[in-house]
């Protein structure tokens, strides 16, 4: 499979030495000075720093990433069998915590990796047309891994040129409204080269229509409602549309469809060890569906939506008086012939009080989580992570519509959303206040398990209002202000002499 985002890499290429001129060139050993040849080392440079994305500790669409960015909020719990984990879905974690610190130290890597094609490509013999496609397409990487860092931690390092010396490793913080420009600036640029498709054989990497909606959603998140409308505004007039099933955006059979502005591709091949870290016996698929999973389908069982979601599931039934297509397709519980990996709901134990399991992501399909598709019982699942679906370039055009005033606007894209729903037309006349509040809701049944309920909160002042109202294990301890981002880890303010501390932490 001959897929940029699968390729196996040494990560040691990014490194370099400074040899005396008594010392020989080590043919074995890859440098700085020996990588940059050739189209086929950017290639792998890419490999390296898309690869991060979902590491198995820190990628924010790893295990790890997925249990720590939906764990905090109102429609999630994790349970105490990873303590750190636990720590986090309570508000109890402190600045040793190892999942949120391993976000950061991951995202930094990435970044780097980043920085260092961006300082290196052109070293490299190539046609100005794929330097520039290619440069567009670092500044993508480092700009997610920027719009990471920034949701969760805030002023963070700015940092986007490689280290030449020692001194320059230790960078202080810069406000959290400077990452954003950088972000919106790295996006932009992105948006502007990055080619609308690529070939089947480098499906996944990153294209115009994924630079646009991330720099939509920026400008989301900074407020900028007429510039989040142009920018998503243009997507919409790209090729993406909505699956006709919802459910099909969340199985492995279904990867890369039309609804998909840019997603995580996993496959179980490679090496039999989804833990082992860059080397040749690391999988290439992840272990977010068997941790998930129940144990009587030998999953750990690790993680439960709330009834909070449950319940929110059920404020509106279809035009036919069913449940929203939605719940079905994100949850299972106590329905009428309900089975779950071929299993009759009444097999499993529902053990943390709450009344469902979720569905999304899970190869429920299969009899239980343990056997991966390549016939190896390695826990890996190829089923990929949509790390921005076109729903949510509905739904965020629809907010920023709705926020410059025109609400009459918003209509259209949010019908989109409610005629796949099999939901009937909204009435018409809302305020700005009543399509706010359907937006809302509808962002929560939509993007539930996404990694978005937390920090669409967060960005909407809502966390202790939401988080309080809510069945949450753990939502007593959630202090405003504090929790709303990770601290900086200790390592970082141990090691780095010009870093502080976050406030209130």
């Amino acid at each position: 499979m001959k897929n940029l985002i699968i390729i196996f890499c040494i990560a040691a290429v990014f490194c370099g030495c400074k040899k005396s001129t008594l010392e020989l060139q080590n043919p074995n050993q890859i440098t700085t000075e020996t990588f940059w040849k050739t189209e086929s080392d950017v290639q792998s440079a890419f490999a390296a720093t898309y690869g991060l994305l979902r590491d198995v500790n820190g990628g924010f669409w790893g295990v790890r990433g997925i249990e720590l960015s939906n764990g905090r909020g109102d429609d999630f719990f994790i349970r105490n069998d990873v303590a750190d984990l636990y720590k986090l879905s309570t508000f109890t974690n402190t600045a040793d915590n190892g999942p949120a610190n391993d976000l950061w130290n991951t995202s930094y890597r990435a970044i780097f990796r980043a920085n260092q094609i961006l300082a290196n490509v052109d070293k490299v013999p190539l046609s100005a047309s794929a330097q520039k496609a290619y440069i567009a397409e670092a500044k993508f990487l480092r700009g997610l891994n920027y719009f990471i860092l920034a949701i969760n931690f805030g002023d963070v390092p700015l940092i986007l040129t490689v280290p030449a010396t020692t001194q320059n490793y230790f960078t202080a913080k810069s406000p959290e409204a400077d990452i954003w420009k950088q972000v919106i600036a790295d996006f932009t640029a992105a948006g502007a080269d990055l080619p609308a498709s690529y070939s089947s054989q480098w499906v996944g990497r990153a294209t115009k229509g994924a630079a646009l909606a991330y720099l939509g959603k920026a400008y989301v998140y900074t407020k900028d409602w007429a510039d989040a409308e142009t920018a998503l505004k243009q997507v919409t007039g790209l090729s993406y549309q909505l699956m006709p099933n919802y459910g099909d955006n969340f199985i492995a059979s279904k990867k890369n469809n039309q609804e998909s502005v840019f997603e995580i591709q996993l496959a179980d091949v490679g090496g039999t060890n989804p833990w082992a870290g860059e080397n040749a016996n690391q999988s290439l698929g992840v272990t977010t569906a068997q941790e998930f999973a129940p144990s009587e389908v030998s999953g750990w069982f690790e993680v439960s939506p709330t009834d909070k979601l449950f319940n929110e599931f059920q404020k509106e039934k279809t035009t036919s008086n069913d449940f929203d297509p939605r719940m079905y397709a994100t949850l299972v519980w106590d329905y009428p012939g309900c089975t779950f990996y071929n299993k009759p709901f009444s097999s499993f134990t529902l053990i943390f009080g709450y009344h469902s399991l979720f569905k999304k992501y899970q190869n429920y399909t299969q009899n239980n989580e343990l056997t991966g598709a390549s016939g190896a019982s390695d826990y890996t699942s190829s089923n990929n992570e949509r790390a921005f679906r076109y729903a949510d370039v509905l739904l965020l055009l629809a907010e920023s519509l709705t926020m410059q005033g025109k609400v009459q606007d918003a209509y259209p894209y949010m019908k989109q959303i409610r005629d796949r729903a099999q939901l009937a037309a909204l009435p018409g006349g809302y305020t700005l206040d009543q399509m706010m509040t359907e937006i809302m809701h509808q962002r929560m049944i939509e993007f539930a398990r996404e990694n978005q309920r937390f920090y669409d909160l967060k960005r909407w002042g809502k966390l202790a209002q939401e988080i309080g109202n809510s069945d949450k294990v753990g939502k007593q301890f959630y202090v405003a202000g504090k929790y709303d981002y990770f601290p900086i880890p200790q390592n970082e303010i141990n090691s780095n002499p010009l870093m502080k501390q976050n406030s209130n932490w």
